[in-house]
């Protein structure tokens, strides 16, 4: 099975893709923007694309690798990603719900301020490249294509996370972490996929 944690950039998708893998005893967290970073890395500056999800291969990729990993990997494979085009969403996530894959997809949603309240308690300014980009994720993943739809405008992580697992019918070992564990387990989370450019 696939949990595909959808969202504009801010709304807590890595957060919540670790808080549920922390909690369930067979995950595993996939990053489908290691794909693209492979692919931007090796491709001539003059061919590229200023978003890789543009790259066919880059969809092409993420689409085989989840395949392969869901056909020999016996647990939820987790996958916090952006992805506001219907077409690209068919491409990757369509696909695989075709082979017969078990798909769950919910979209985190929260207000323009609070993504960009988020946004900057992670370093990431007004004018940076993510923040620029939250009129078109909230327009695109707006889209009945891209429910369901969990609202996290007054939900923590840890109730997002239970939320979506109770949707999936999933469920998650208690949480015995202390507040300073969990504080420690966020800010490991945040700096690990610090991006210093897209």
């Amino acid at each position: 099975m696939i949990l595909w944690i959808n969202g504009a950039f801010g709304s807590g998708k890595t957060q919540t893709s670790y808080e549920l893998c922390r909690r369930m005893p067979h995950a595993y967290v996939y990053d489908p923007e290691q794909a693209g970073f492979y692919i931007r890395k090796n491709i001539p500056k003059q061919t590229a694309e200023e978003d890789f999800q543009h790259y066919p291969m880059w969809r092409e990729l993420n689409y085989s690798m989840l395949s392969y990993i869901n056909q020999r990997y016996d647990g939820t494979v987790i996958v916090p990603m952006t992805v506001t085009d219907p077409d690209y969403f068919q491409e990757m996530v369509g696909r695989l719900r075709a082979d017969g894959v078990t798909v769950h997809h919910y979209t985190l949603i929260a207000s323009k301020e609070n993504l960009l309240k988020r946004l900057r308690s992670r370093g990431d300014g007004s004018g940076s490249w993510a923040a620029r980009q939250i009129d078109r994720c909230i327009d695109g993943l707006a889209s009945d294509v891209f429910r369901h739809h969990l609202d996290t405008e007054r939900l923590s992580v840890e109730e997002a996370a239970e939320a979506i697992a109770a949707m999936s019918d999933i469920r998650l070992q208690p949480d015995r972490r202390g507040t300073l564990r969990k504080r420690a387990d966020r800010i490991w989370t945040q700096l690990k996929h610090i991006r210093l450019f897209h």
